[in-house]
């Protein structure tokens, strides 16, 4: 039996524009009927994936995303040690083969450009090191690589990053990786109504004495929820994509689970300053069917207690569900800042438990 590890969080932000749309503006979603701000599961999943977090006990297995590697890691290296430029280009365009679709753009701004490929690729860990020696190993004898060669860059994944959130390649399938991890986009719990802040900005060297009006005028919507967040996490699954490396598994959990309740988006922080903690983690774990509590927010809440009638009806939600299909969690554990219950680091050791 497939065991399943639900996290249900609740994070409140002050004003702000945390995930824009392509006007800008904060995004937003429709929900029983009524606009509930949003940030997306991308804008999320990249905020914890860079996060500190992940890099203080897992730099060495943390992948990274990148369409233009072979003209960086290949290309510019073999050029700055000295090898002719046929040489590094044919080596990069080859490298680069193994990963994906190269550009074929005819009349390219950049000459470099047709080095990168057609989509974005998550590179992992041991594939990063494979591409260095290889590259070493060619400039020194100062040659292209062989077949053979570009393809024993194709390693097993070693990548936190990569094992949760997966990795598609569509000109090699083979090579894909599913996804251990699913994460909702955050919704607000509330209806929102859009803001707009108009702003200014002074020229300081301006005396006044021609003009004493503002040198620079401007607009951006904010807007401020507490979001509903349902992450979802196949521990077996993530085990398979991690080669069976238990401890690898553990400190994955614990650091996805500390940077969901404490990383928030980068989008306008210098503007806004909207850096949040979770005000409530609920972590389930067992082989019963996975299911999202977000039905609990399809009536909007309004009250002059957002947080704690949120958090009511969470409970109230995870209990009716429980009555009707019978216990949907072998095990359950709470963090909730309003009442002191828990701690963050008792619910990093029962996440990453068996």
């Amino acid at each position: 039996m497939t065991t399943f590890i639900q996290l249900h969080l609740l994070t409140a932000y002050a004003p702000s524009n945390l995930n824009r749309d392509d006007l800008g503006r904060p995004k937003t979603a429709k929900m029983g009927n009524t606009d509930r701000l949003r940030i997306s599961s991308q804008s999320l999943k990249r905020a914890w994936r860079t996060s500190d977090c992940f890099y203080q006990s897992l730099s060495d297995h943390i992948g990274v995303r990148s369409r233009r590697f072979a003209r960086d890691w290949v290309y510019k290296t073999m050029i700055d040690n000295g090898i002719s430029e046929k040489i590094a280009k044919e080596s990069a365009i080859k490298i680069a083969g193994q990963f994906g679709k190269l550009k074929n753009e005819k009349s390219p701004k950049d000459l470099l450009t047709n080095l990168e490929i057609e989509q974005l690729v998550h590179i992992s860990s041991n594939e990063q090191q494979a591409i260095k020696q290889l590259v070493d190993l060619l400039i020194s004898e100062k040659r292209e690589p062989t077949d053979n060669e570009v393809k024993l860059l194709r390693k097993e994944n070693s990548s936190i990053d990569i094992a949760l959130f997966g990795r598609m390649l569509a000109d090699s399938p083979a090579f894909n990786i599913e996804a251990a991890c699913q994460v909702s986009h955050a919704l607000g719990v509330s209806t929102v109504t859009i803001e707009d802040d108009f702003f200014t900005a002074v020229d300081d060297l301006n005396n006044n004495d021609v003009d004493a009006g503002s040198a620079h005028l401007g607009e951006r919507g904010f807007a401020s929820a507490l979001f509903y967040t349902y992450v979802c996490i196949s521990r077996d699954l993530l085990l398979e994509n991690l080669n069976g490396d238990e401890i690898l598994v553990e400190k994955t959990l614990k650091a996805l689970t500390e940077s969901a309740a404490k990383v928030a988006p980068t989008g306008m922080q210098n503007s806004f300053a909207s850096r949040a903690y979770t005000s409530y983690l609920l972590i389930e774990k067992g082989s019963q069917q996975p299911r999202s509590l977000a039905v609990a927010y399809f009536n909007p809440i309004r009250s002059q207690d957002l947080v704690n009638d949120a958090i009511t009806r969470l409970e109230e939600q995870r209990d009716k569900f429980d009555r009707v299909y019978g216990q949907c969690a072998d095990s359950r554990y709470v963090l909730n800042s309003e009442t002191g219950e828990g701690t963050l680091s008792a619910a990093l050791d029962f996440v990453a438990q068996k």
